[in-house]
C-alpha cells in the first residue's frame, strides 16, 4: 500500500477503495461518463475539491492577516473578468 508515500493529488499509483454514493449521484455520474468512467470522474472531482479546500485555506490565512476582502472591489474585478463594464447593471 502506498498510503505512506508522499504523492501530490493526481500523482502516484492507483489504489482501490470502497466509496458509498447516493443512488441519484451515481446515476448522474454514469449518465455522464458511463460505467467505466466513474473512477476517473471521481478522481477529477476529488482533485478539484482539494484545490478548493487549499484555496479556502489560503483565503482564510490572507484574511487573518489583511482582513476581509472589499466586496465592491471584488465585484468590480469580477465584472472585468466577465467582460462587463464595472458598475453596469443587468439589462432588462
Amino acid at each position: 500500500m502506498t498510503d505512506t508515500a508522499d504523492f501530490p493529488p493526481g500523482e502516484g499509483p492507483s489504489s482501490g477503495i470502497s466509496v458509498t454514493l447516493s443512488a441519484g449521484t451515481l446515476k448522474a455520474i454514469r449518465e455522464r461518463v458511463g460505467k467505466r468512467g466513474v473512477s476517473a470522474y471521481l478522481e477529477k472531482a476529488a482533485q478539484r475539491q482539494i484545490e478548493r479546500d487549499n484555496l479556502d485555506e489560503l483565503i482564510a490565512e490572507f484574511e487573518a492577516v489583511h482582513g476581509p476582502a472589499d466586496q465592491e472591489a471584488v465585484a468590480a474585478k469580477r465584472a472585468l473578468l466577465g467582460g462587463e463594464t464595472p458598475g453596469a447593471g443587468a439589462a432588462a
